[in-house]
């Protein structure tokens, strides 16, 4: 694994990128191999750790966009779902939101940088967060109710006794810097299932989570796939079933691997 100038990870063939992505040690009371880190997969690696809502470049707009999604999704979701399930159930079905996708399986997070085949030229990334350490930074009361619950994730129920709206939420860090929640969604639909899905949570939905991370460097490892690799990636995931109709349940899943599977792959390379 080449250890570059900006402190990312280049992997250099198949294993080398599974050695560093399982790299984890057994738990040093109960001796299970279990990560505390959340994989994020991106086909390209100049991407950066932008949330949806800062994409559509107007953030001031979120209470107002929760408050519509709200009003007009009432036929479809729960009467009684706290503000913390409103916005991961929002995310999930596409509104711009400040949560930031992640997946608790590092093949999961494969699959997102290698599913593009429009971007087959281009270096992607799996940025590894790890969840333990992220936490350290967070007030007492929120790391109380982890404690609590003998968790290292929030729920969003968790997250709801702490604290049940983003404006309380943001100014929960006083005068200190932002901190992330790393928030399990409410398994609302096969797709999160299958994904393994994690959410993170910054308290300023205005800076990108790179960007907080550049002064926690002991925090996350980014891992860069050479395009060279990612034809070889794509085939042994797709054989170890970890594809579009695994991550989609359901019709257009099956479609979207079918049609990227039986691709020409002289198209996939130009």
């Amino acid at each position: 694994m080449e250890k570059l100038e900006d402190g990312s990870l280049k992997a250099e063939n198949w294993l080398d990128l599974q050695q560093e992505l399982f790299s984890f040690q057994p738990h040093e009371i109960h001796g299970r191999y279990r990560s505390t880190f959340a994989y994020r997969g991106v086909d390209s690696s100049k991407f950066e750790l932008e949330t949806s809502l800062m994409r559509i470049k107007n953030t001031e707009m979120e209470p107002h966009l929760l408050r519509n999604f709200n009003k007009y999704a009432r036929s479809t979701i729960k009467d009684n779902q706290n503000n913390w399930e409103l916005l991961a159930v929002a995310q999930h079905y596409g509104l711009p939101t400040r949560l930031l996708d992640w997946s608790f399986s590092p093949y999961v997070a494969l699959h997102f940088a290698t599913s593009d085949i429009s971007r087959f030229k281009e270096d992607g990334a799996v940025w590894c967060l790890d969840i333990v350490k992220v936490h350290e930074k967070l007030p007492s009361a929120f790391k109380d109710a982890l404690e609590k619950e003998k968790s290292y994730v929030f729920t969003v129920d968790m997250l709801n006794d702490v604290t049940d709206d983003l404006n309380k939420f943001d100014s929960s860090k006083g005068d200190e810097d932002d901190f992330i929640i790393c928030l399990e969604p409410p398994s609302i639909d096969e797709r999160i299932v299958n994904q393994y899905a994690m959410f993170s949570l910054m308290t300023n939905s205005n800076r990108k989570l790179n960007d907080w991370l550049v002064s926690y460097p002991e925090y996350y490892k980014k891992i860069i796939i050479p395009s060279s690799l990612k034809l070889e990636i794509r085939d042994k995931l797709d054989q170890a079933n970890i594809n579009e109709r695994m991550i989609y349940p359901g019709l257009q899943g099956i479609s979207a691997w079918l049609k990227r599977y039986c691709t020409n792959i002289e198209l996939m390379r130009s």
